[in-house]
């Protein structure tokens, strides 16, 4: 058994200790610690299920259950923030997910690869039509904010249905991205599935594949653990976040996303060490393009059928962030060639907007 199954389970003894915290009551600090350390686990299992059926089912069908559950420990969280009217943290959970994708996990990856290996190298092509397609999250993000700036007065109104419409246009891109991926330029991503096929293949299994119907059990019973446990963490969220001092900003920006993004940390890394770049790239900036073009616009949606409604007015300060974080990592693949010092770059960049994000005014 690998060291990450070890650790993963070892922590699934968090689920208990943090559900006797809620009820017993111990305190929004604690049960905030404990149901967050409880999550990542889950978080792990859920992106290793996933990966597994992917090896089973191929790389079609594969891809779309990466496409469904690879962000969905950030969805059920963000989901659970929005069911309980946290407008504001769930909205900077989006672009805090979007940067820790970018800058954190993409450094993380660049830095530990590069440390064992002198310079890694990974698909340009595919990096840049992520690259490309973040362009578009990008303008999504940006244009409601740029609307209500430039502008005397914007009806509330004005802005639900521009972010409704924006919502729907992102929704049809990311489903033309995976049909791209998928059918007809899958040639393009081989590289990333067979390297992830023999990693499997040379590891616990010994070349035998996944049993599909124990993967999809554990991928069923990680998600109910998720929403179960996202409960608890964001009932404890809003009362820890103001006994720290700390902004709703903050709190969705920085906290959050080191909570739901833990699987891709994880993961990233390892294919990192192991002279994977392609799939550590393919992770992180897949990642930030399914929260930008699929979590947020069903947010959005869902928001209006829960009587929670939320739009996609981003704050300047937060749309500048993201549009800072995908230059840099625009500039940084654009050879399709990685180091640590790069991956420094990154984290530092990260390190910087969440010093800012600290700082920022309410």
């Amino acid at each position: 058994m690998s060291i990450k199954n070890i650790v993963s389970l070892g922590l699934l003894l968090f689920i208990p200790i943090s559900i006797a915290a809620e009820r017993l009551e111990w305190g929004a600090l604690t049960i905030f610690v404990l149901s967050a350390l409880a999550i990542v686990p889950l978080a792990i299992w859920l992106s290793t299920a996933t990966e597994e059926l992917a090896v089973v089912t191929g790389p079609t069908i594969g891809g779309l259950i990466n496409a469904v559950f690879g962000n969905a420990t950030e969805l059920i969280i963000a989901l659970v923030a929005l069911k309980a009217g946290l407008i504001d943290i769930v909205k900077a959970s989006i672009t805090g997910s979007i940067l820790a994708n970018l800058l954190l996990v993409l450094g993380l990856s660049m830095f530990f690869g590069g440390l064992r290996y002198k310079e890694q190298e990974f698909n340009q092509n595919v990096a840049g039509i992520n690259g490309s397609t973040m362009a578009l999250a990008v303008t999504a993000i940006v244009l409601p904010a740029m609307v209500i700036n430039t502008s005397n007065i914007v009806e509330p109104v004005a802005i639900s249905r521009l972010s409704l419409t924006v919502a729907a246009v992102m929704i049809l891109v990311y489903g033309l991205t995976l049909l791209f991926s998928l059918k007809t330029h899958s040639y393009l991503y081989d590289v990333g599935v067979s390297d992830l096929e023999g990693s499997h293949g040379e590891g616990e299994h010994g070349g035998e594949k996944p049993n599909l119907w124990l993967w999809i059990g554990v991928l069923l019973a990680a998600t109910i653990g998720v929403a179960i446990e996202s409960e608890i963490f964001v009932g404890a969220v809003e009362e820890t976040a103001n006994s720290l001092g700390l902004t709703d900003l903050f709190t969705g920006v920085i906290l959050l996303p080191l909570v739901g993004g833990a699987a891709e940390y994880v993961t990233a890394v390892r294919m990192a060490v192991k002279n994977n770049m392609d799939l550590s790239v393919s992770i992180a900036m897949g990642s930030s393009l399914l929260v930008a073009l699929l979590v947020a616009p069903l947010l959005v949606i869902v928001g209006q059928f829960i009587g929670q409604p939320m739009d996609l007015n981003f704050g300047p300060f937060e749309a500048i962030a993201v549009v800072i974080a995908v230059a840099v990592v625009n500039l940084i693949s654009q050879d399709g060639k990685s180091n640590w010092l790069e991956g420094v770059l990154l984290l530092s960049t990260f390190a910087i907007l969440g010093a800012s994000f600290f700082f920022h005014p309410v």
